[in-house]
């Protein structure tokens, strides 16, 4: 795992912010690739998912070395990962952006559910999608996909460095998901990328309900006129923002 932890109070910021303020903040600092591409929630239930990465890397399956009986090893890194990922951490997959054969199904999805795991991320697919839809626990997939993942998929390597729909993702990376998809943050930026995006919202909440009552942009957003500055001040002292 990794030895940097994401704070309560940092969690508590990112449950609150959307990906795409996220993917801003991490703009401004020079993080261009930060948005897991090609990933979409199932069955979005209103909440953000955040947690610390675990990791799971797939290659190319070889047929000789994947009949379906590796299944029945207790060591098969699939099965490891699925009992080891920690209690608020999110399972990360490498799938090769190739949904043809799935990550993972509902039974293992539910097993880190049970386990405490804060999501499932990854670039393939799952199968039984309808019924991992309907779970609590927060999953992402490219599109739903019913092969078992030894068709396409070998498990090779847990918590080590991968790529997840053509971003880096390293163990501890802190993972930010919504309506509109996943979001990783290093470790060591998370409580500055945290404060910016939450300061950020409050000022885009402000714009929105300007906006909404007829207001133009121009000098508003982004606030280059003086009087809109002091107007988001004070709206934050009447709404404690």
């Amino acid at each position: 795992m990794s030895t940097n932890a994401l704070s309560a109070a940092t969690r508590e910021k990112l449950m609150r912010v959307s990906t795409a303020t996220l993917c801003t903040a991490l703009f401004k600092v020079g993080l261009k690739n930060q948005f897991i591409q090609d990933v979409h929630p199932l069955g979005y239930k209103g909440e953000n998912m955040v947690g610390q990465a675990y990791t799971m890397r797939y290659i190319p399956a070889r047929e000789d070395l994947n009949p379906i009986s590796v299944f029945q090893d207790p060591n098969h890194p699939q099965r490891v990962g699925v009992e080891e990922c920690p209690e608020g951490y999110v399972m990360v997959i490498d799938s090769r952006k190739d949904p043809r054969a799935a990550s993972a199904g509902s039974i293992l999805v539910t097993r880190m559910m049970k386990r405490g795991c804060a999501g499932v991320v990854t670039d393939g697919g799952f199968r039984d999608a309808p019924e991992i839809a309907q779970l609590e626990i927060p999953t992402y997939h490219n599109r739903p996909s019913a092969p078992t993942n030894l068709t396409r998929h070998q498990a090779i390597e847990l918590n080590g460095p991968i790529g997840c729909g053509d971003v880096a993702v390293f163990p501890g990376d802190v993972i930010v998901g919504d309506g509109e998809g996943v979001v990783v943050i290093p470790i060591h930026m998370a409580d500055d990328i945290a404060k910016e995006a939450h300061e950020m919202t409050a000022f885009e909440d402000f714009v929105t309900e300007r906006v909404t009552a007829g207001d133009t942009i121009i000098g508003l957003y982004p606030p280059t006129k003086e009087e809109n500055k002091a107007a988001f001040e004070a709206w934050r002292k009447k709404n404690g923002r």
